[in-house]
């Protein structure tokens, strides 16, 4: 649809960046923190291990004054589980909860909103060894540990994410790691996994509401619009398919408080559907979410399925995550978008159509809390010249507007990453921030930070309010 002119930006657009503990932070076993599963989980042995990141946990102060240099008015990043409670429950680690709060203040001397994931993808390795998120013991842990935040930070915090990218851990579970064993959970398995994820998000939502009258929470899902590969009608059901189980199903259950209908019968028809026992329903009913969080990164095209094993095949430069199901659908390849050097779709417009369909399917604001490209950036002469970057988010930005003046409801832009993090299956090989942290795969060096051309960019997008796109 083209209009006369575009609506602008809102007042008080939350302009942001975003991270996570475990890819930013290092000072894995310091201060109290116990090991996570992403600690003790196996990853590729040519890529940086998690132990120091970028070292954030140390130099926050730093960062975040160079965010507040970049103009953000917000900061997502996650809080370890296993800083705060070492033990998964019980004891509070003292020093942990003093490390958060200054985080939080020191966002609040520069006016950066603090938005806060509770769960990116960190369990603490002492609940696996009790059977992790298979267990309802661990439903229990994280509310108890929600208390803990939304008591200590309850009135310092607006935002809150509950869990990052649970269908992506669902449905793609070696995507973080592999265990020791180097055994993945069965799709039963996973499926029951995902159940507890939703009564322990459930829960923590309704605590937030009871605990934090001021504050705001939402999930935080990797959500994409999926297209027919044509216009044969079997496609079409086949996208529908894939759209259904891999997102609306994740959506559905905290906004509506029950499973999508086509994703239940896909459930039971496979017998994966999860036990459900006396009060789940009840727990699921009223979470009331306050918004959408959304990671975008690019659509995917999809075909009818072959009803074969050729439906099955990995994702372009990602042979961790396997994309098709035998029956469901299967993954095709679409003409008229760009790609990464990593094989991922570039695609603004879809980004314009997914924001469509979230705000059309649950008329709930929507605050993005990832989007952006990865790249081998190079530093040259003690500059790095991404423009790559800058012509991917000045796209997205610019689709994103044209969503708004749609009538999608946006509040607030946190792109991937607010500085380098250790990607999860590329180490610093693939780079995603604002800010270069000058490190290698294994050697630290000084781990200076040094402002992209792409940092500059994004300070004068913001001081315009996106007036300039």
């Amino acid at each position: 649809m083209y209009y006369a002119s575009q609506k602008a930006f809102p007042e008080g657009f939350l302009w942001g960046a975003s991270t996570s503990a475990y890819q930013a932070e290092g000072a894995w076993d310091q201060d109290g923190k116990s090991p996570s599963i992403i600690d003790m989980y196996e990853h590729p042995k040519q890529y940086a291990d998690f132990k120091s990141a970028s070292d954030h946990y140390h130099r926050y102060k730093e960062d975040i004054r160079l965010f507040a240099e970049m103009g953000l008015k917000a900061y997502r990043f996650s809080v370890a589980w296993t800083r705060i409670l070492p033990d998964g429950t019980g004891r509070v680690n003292q020093a942990g909860i003093r490390h958060y709060h200054d985080v939080i203040q020191e966002c609040r001397k520069y006016g950066i909103e603090p938005i806060v994931t509770m769960y990116h993808f960190d369990l603490p390795y002492c609940l696996e060894e009790k059977g992790g998120w298979g267990s309802r013991e661990t439903v229990e842990a994280f509310v108890e540990y929600a208390r803990v935040l939304f008591t200590n930070y309850g009135g310092e915090v607006t935002y809150w994410l509950t869990i990052n990218e649970q269908n992506t851990m669902i449905l793609h579970p070696g995507a973080i790691g592999l265990p020791k064993d180097g055994k993945i959970p069965s799709k039963k398995e996973l499926y029951q996994q995902n159940h507890h994820l939703m009564l322990a998000q459930a829960r923590a939502m309704k605590l937030c509401h009871e605990l934090c009258p001021e504050g705001r929470i939402g999930p935080a899902l990797n959500l994409t619009a999926m297209y027919p590969e044509t216009c044969r009608p079997e496609d079409s059901i086949a996208a529908h398919n894939w759209e259904v189980i891999r997102c609306w199903n994740f959506a559905d259950v905290p906004v509506f408080g029950w499973y999508h209908p086509l994703a239940w019968r896909y459930l039971q028809d496979r017998e994966l559907a999860p036990e459900i026992k006396e009060g789940d329903k009840e727990c699921l009913a009223g979470a009331r979410p306050d918004f959408m969080a959304m990671n975008y990164y690019s659509t995917a095209t999809i075909a009818a399925s072959r009803g074969d094993a050729s439906d099955v095949s990995a994702r372009a430069g990602d042979q961790q995550i396997m994309l098709g199901e035998e029956g469901v659908y299967r993954a095709a390849e679409n003409p008229y978008v760009a790609k990464t050097k990593y094989g991922w779709v570039i695609d603004p417009s879809g980004f314009r159509y997914t924001l469509r369909k979230v705000y059309e399917r649950y008329h709930l604001p929507i605050l993005i809390t990832e989007n952006g490209i990865g790249a081998p950036d190079r530093l040259e002469n003690g500059q790095v010249h991404d423009n790559y970057r800058i012509d991917f988010i000045r796209q997205h930005l610019s689709a994103m507007r044209l969503a708004i003046t749609d009538g999608v409801e946006v509040i607030g832009y946190c792109p991937w990453a607010a500085l380098d993090v250790v990607s999860t299956h590329q180490g610093y090989q693939k780079r995603y921030g604002f800010l270069y942290v000058d490190r290698d795969e294994f050697d630290l060096k000084e781990m200076r930070r040094i402002k992209k051309d792409s940092y500059f960019w994004y300070q004068k997008v913001i001081a315009d309010n996106g007036a300039s796109l």
